[in-house]
């Protein structure tokens, strides 16, 4: 498939500095990562907090400059852009982020929150904005009559939706989803994600969800690409990832979540520094499975559809599956099928 984003040796590193203010090192939060996003797909980055997943998905939209490499999106180089193309350009990029009590100014209502791509970038005439806006709270829920209040009369759910109508406006090819359920009650995700599921299908987004809830990644990713201390470690579609995980970290991962079937023997030590990570695998330190190799060069993520950095993937057993009566069922998915039905024009009540 045509790749719509293509991120090509990305590096960024923050400088950490001491009581002096000289710099006394830096933080690797991305380390050489390359990854293509296909036109309409879901791409899921999951890891620890901590290892990067933020970070590369501001460096996807060039919201902070990369100390190395590349991102290209639909075959432009982003980082040779001039500011006035790059502003037109975040048109077709937009970002939704983890917390909505912080991501809609409080001195804006609704109406002008939403309305205010609509303006920057001109999608609409001056005296048509109003019903555009109407138009993008119906689609994500909300009673278009609610425009007129403030982000503090709204709760959590809704104050998500108004988030999502604002991504929406500027009819974006691209949406980045930096944990966007997260911050939600258990609820009140089921019904975001069954309508970030349903904008994704009916508008045909190309998406990346940053997550580390893995019920809502087996729900909507097409592929999976699975982060930790700033580099990629496996990637591949969906199903494969979550079912057969090669890599000894995603099978960790895996087997901390209750119900999804994966028994992987405990990791040992702490997350080492991302100021100063470890030589050759930057797992080794924590992989039961670790063998000299793997303390003294860094393994390269292989070819193929379903790609793993591990000097021992391929000779590792499989997963051992869990017992059925732990494997369990998914919470997400009976929540899902609760509230699928009453999503359209609601209140107050999420």
């Amino acid at each position: 498939m045509t790749p719509l984003l293509e991120l090509s040796g990305l590096v960024k590193r923050f400088p950490v500095r001491d009581a002096l203010g000289r710099r006394a090192g830096a933080v690797h939060a991305v380390d050489g990562v390359s990854l293509a996003v296909a036109k309409g797909e879901v791409l899921a980055i999951v890891g620890e907090s901590g290892c990067g997943k933020s970070t590369l998905g501001r460096l996807m939209l060039r919201l902070i400059e990369p100390d190395a490499g590349s991102v290209r999106f639909d075959g432009e180089d982003l980082g040779a852009l001039s500011p006035a193309a790059l502003r037109a350009r975040r048109r077709d990029m937009q970002l939704i982020f983890q917390d909505p009590f912080a991501s809609l100014d409080p001195r804006m209502t609704v109406e002008q929150a939403v309305a205010e791509p609509l303006r920057l970038h001109r999608i609409v005439p001056r005296e048509q904005e109003a019903a555009r806006v109407a138009e993008l709270l119906s689609r994500v829920g909300l009673r278009p009559e609610l425009a007129r209040r403030w982000p503090h009369e709204f709760s959590g759910g809704q104050r998500q939706r108004v988030a999502i109508a604002r991504a929406l406006a500027s009819n974006p090819r691209l949406i980045v989803g930096d944990e966007p359920v997260s911050a939600l009650d258990v609820s009140v995700q089921a019904q975001v994600v069954n309508l970030l599921s349903d904008l994704i299908r009916d508008l045909g987004l190309t998406f990346v969800l940053i997550s580390h809830d893995l019920g809502v990644v087996r729900h909507v990713a097409d592929r999976v690409a699975v982060m930790y201390l700033g580099r990629i470690v496996e990637q591949g579609p969906a199903r494969e990832v979550l079912s057969a995980p090669r890599h000894p970290y995603t099978r960790a991962l895996l087997a901390a979540v209750p119900g999804h079937g994966v028994k992987a023997p405990p990791l040992e030590g702490d997350v080492p520094s991302p100021i100063a990570p470890p030589p050759g695998c930057r797992f080794h330190t924590r992989c039961p499975f670790a063998e000299a190799r793997c303390r003294d060069s860094v393994p390269e993520l292989g070819g193929g559809d379903h790609r793993v950095a591990c000097h021992l993937a391929d000779s590792l057993p499989a997963p051992e599956p869990l017992p059925p009566r732990l494997a369990g069922g998914d919470r997400l998915r009976r929540l899902q099928s609760f509230f699928r039905a009453p999503a359209p024009n609601q209140g107050a009540q999420s």
